[in-house]
């Protein structure tokens, strides 16, 4: 579980995010970096649309990336916003799946 001080969930720090971000994508996930106030720790918000599936299956792929999102957080740059936006391929992928494509796409987002 990510704490509240690494949660994103004010909506205009996610639209500067999406819309200024870094921007790097795979068949399951698309994530954004951009960059927040000087002084506050990295943060990570998460989009799961209904076109993932139904809200079983919208908050199941929640929890894994809220997981694999907070391995990550001491990878992140000090005040970074991250916006993980899931795909509807997400919905049949495993933990595994994702946790390689978060790593695969962070590394080219942090590059």
């Amino acid at each position: 579980m990510l704490t509240r001080t690494h949660r994103l969930t004010d909506s205009d720090s996610f639209r500067s995010t999406v819309r200024a971000g870094r921007r790097s994508g795979s068949r399951t996930l698309v994530l954004h970096l951009g960059t927040g106030a000087g002084t506050d720790p990295p943060r990570v918000g998460l989009v799961v649309s209904k076109a993932v599936g139904n809200s079983v299956v919208r908050n199941r792929v929640k929890r894994r990336l809220r997981h694999q999102a907070r391995e990550h957080l001491a990878s992140l740059p000090g005040s970074a916003v991250l916006v993980v936006r899931a795909l509807p391929a997400a919905a049949e992928a495993s933990s595994a799946e994702l946790a390689d494509d978060l790593d695969r796409c962070l590394r080219k987002v942090l590059s």
